[in-house]
């Protein structure tokens, strides 16, 4: 496959997928990876994820989960078809089409109500805070220039049948905002996992599901440890990476 300038084809080194990436843009971090492991899906299952970036989610969990499709919708352009070709280089175009388009425009009309689940790796970071002087493809990926969070959830719903899931992870300081708007568009918050770098450490990521119609019924599992006091991973991440 020929490759545009700048990137380069990295080895997920799971089910021997592989995905291309360009460090100029925006090079997928371990909160995809955890959120692909915290996600579930079965096999008969049509999905969607909002903001897909290069790729990555749909291919870890097509790896995990042999779905039935995925829509993975990316706003631009040059992202969007390098994750096109990734789903190519992998032989998954059956299972896996991308979309260039903007996720506020989407799930109306026929889209409403097909998927049985929604999944999101959303920029954390609110317009206008934080360091901004990024290349813009970096700015989008990290920073809400094109959408916020609500516009995101308001879209699962949109897309979600009744009791479809809805799966997201977001910086800890956002989990009261998650929730209301998760509730405000009709998706019941059922399930968290917090995430903190060092077990002295407190929470910087929460990991969420909710399912579309639900009663209110919330649980957590056990907080997710990612390094050891060394700075070593811990037993848990290697096995989320794969790598024992």
């Amino acid at each position: 496959m020929t490759l545009m300038p700048n990137e380069r084809i990295d080895d997920l080194q799971f089910r021997g997928l592989k995905i291309i990436q360009n460090p100029q843009y925006f090079c997928f971090g371990m909160d995809a990876v955890l959120l692909a492991h915290f996600s579930r899906l079965k096999k008969s299952e049509r999905a969607a994820d909002l903001g897909t970036g290069t790729g990555i989610l749909p291919l870890l969990l097509w790896g995990r989960y042999e779905f039935k499709h995925m829509t993975g919708l990316e706003i631009q352009p040059a992202i969007a078809e390098m994750a096109a070709r990734s789903v190519k280089l992998n032989n998954l175009e059956a299972q896996i089409t991308i979309i260039n388009q903007d996720l506020r425009d989407y799930g109306f009309g026929a889209q409403a109500g097909t998927m049985d689940a929604v999944i999101s790796n959303p920029p954390y970071k609110k317009a206008g805070s934080g360091i901004t002087s990024l290349g813009d493809a970096q700015a989008l990926s990290r920073h809400e220039i094109t959408c916020c969070l609500e516009d995101v959830i308001a879209c699962a719903s949109r897309l979600l049948r009744s009791h479809g899931r809805f799966y997201t992870i977001n910086q800890s300081d956002r989990f009261i905002e998650l929730i209301e708007l998760m509730r405000r568009y009709k998706i019941e918050p059922k399930r968290f996992r917090l995430i903190q770098s060092k077990a002295d450490k407190t929470p910087n990521l929460v990991l969420a599901e909710g399912i579309k119609n639900a009663r209110p019924h919330a649980s957590f599992e056990p907080t997710l440890i990612v390094y050891n006091s060394d700075g070593s991973p811990t037993l848990e991440l290697d096995k989320i990476y794969h790598r024992i």
